[in-house]
């Protein structure tokens, strides 16, 4: 059974950090583009970070360009996004996505240009809350 389960979402105050995790099963995160999307309520999703499966490109939003960090762990099939300096902004509930994408797409476009309705797989969400 395909499964992405994101954990470590919670309440934290503004300049605190968090560790989220994304769990994969039933296939291998190593032949696929990985996401981290976010979405307040009222608010559109939005890409937060993406990897490459190919070339270890990652791309991050402006709004968390030098705060967040993604890294994924092909051997043990988990991505995380470290989040430190966090902002009441930043409140939304998180979701990680797989899609399996073609080599020439990645390497021309980058995995941010891939259209969100595209993802093969979605995890449920985790939520994160920053108090101001």
């Amino acid at each position: 059974q395909v499964q992405l389960v994101e954990s470590g979402g919670g309440l934290v105050q503004a300049g605190e950090s968090l560790r989220l995790s994304c769990a994969a099963s039933g296939f291998s995160i190593e032949q696929y583009d990985i996401h981290w999307f976010r979405q307040a309520p009222g608010q559109e999703r939005e890409r937060v970070s993406c990897s490459g499966h190919r070339d270890g490109r990652t791309y991050y939003a402006d709004s968390v360009k030098a705060r967040f960090t993604l890294s994924r762990d092909n051997a043990k099939n988990t991505v995380d996004l470290q989040m430190n300096s966090l902002k009441s902004e930043d409140s939304a509930d998180y979701y990680c996505a797989a899609v399996k994408e073609s080599d020439t797409f990645l390497f021309v476009w980058g995995c941010q240009a891939r259209d969100q309705n595209a993802m093969d797989y979605w995890g449920k969400g985790t939520p994160v809350t920053v108090s101001s």
